[in-house]
C-alpha cells in the first residue's frame, strides 16, 4: 500500500472512482491512515466545494486500509464489509482534505476477537476529515463488520 504507483494501478483496476478524483496515500501505519481528496475537476458538486461523496470515499479508505492490513493473510481469512455509515458536515471542502482514522489498535482488537470467538464482530471507526488550515471540514463514523469465512469457502480457493 506504501508503493505509491502499485497503489494508483490497484486503485485504477479495483476501484477506479477513487483513482480518477484523485484519492492518495498520506501516510499509514499500524495504528493511523490519512487519505487525501482533491478538489478537482472530477471530485466538485456544482456547488464550488468538493462532492460529499468523494468525502465519503476518502473517508471510508482511511478506516477501510487500517482494517484491510489487519485481515491481510490472517488464517483463516476474515471477511470485512461496511454495515453502517454516519456522516457530519461542519464546512465546505474546497481545498485539499485529509481524512485520518487513528484508530487501527481498536481495530486490530476486534479483529482478535472474531478469529478468536468465531463470530462476527463490529467496529465504528471515526474518520476526521480536515482542510489546509487543520479545521474540521467533516466527520464520519464507518461501521465495519469482520467475520470469519466459512470453511467451505475457504476450500473452494
Amino acid at each position: 500500500m506504501k508503493n505509491g504507483s502499485r497503489f494508483r494501478l490497484y486503485l485504477l483496476l479495483r476501484m477506479p472512482s477513487a483513482y480518477f478524483a484523485g484519492l492518495r496515500i498520506r501516510e499509514i501505519d499500524a495504528s493511523r491512515c490519512s487519505v487525501t481528496v482533491p478538489y478537482s475537476w472530477f471530485s466538485k458538486n456544482p456547488f464550488r466545494s468538493t462532492y460529499f461523496a468523494c468525502l465519503g470515499m476518502a473517508a471510508e479508505m482511511s478506516t477501510g486500509l487500517l482494517a484491510m492490513s489487519n485481515v491481510y493473510e490472517l488464517d483463516p481469512p476474515v471477511s470485512m464489509l461496511v454495515v453502517s455509515l454516519e456522516a457530519s458536515f461542519s464546512k465546505r471542502a474546497v481545498g485539499k482534505t485529509v481524512f485520518t482514522c487513528s484508530d487501527g489498535q481498536l481495530l486490530r482488537k476486534v479483529i482478535e476477537e472474531a478469529v478468536i470467538s468465531g463470530e462476527s464482530r463490529s467496529f465504528r471507526a471515526r474518520s476526521l476529515g480536515t482542510n489546509a488550515a487543520g479545521e474540521t471540514v467533516a466527520e464520519f463514523f464507518i461501521t465495519w463488520s469482520f467475520k470469519v469465512k466459512a470453511v467451505s469457502a475457504r476450500t473452494n480457493k
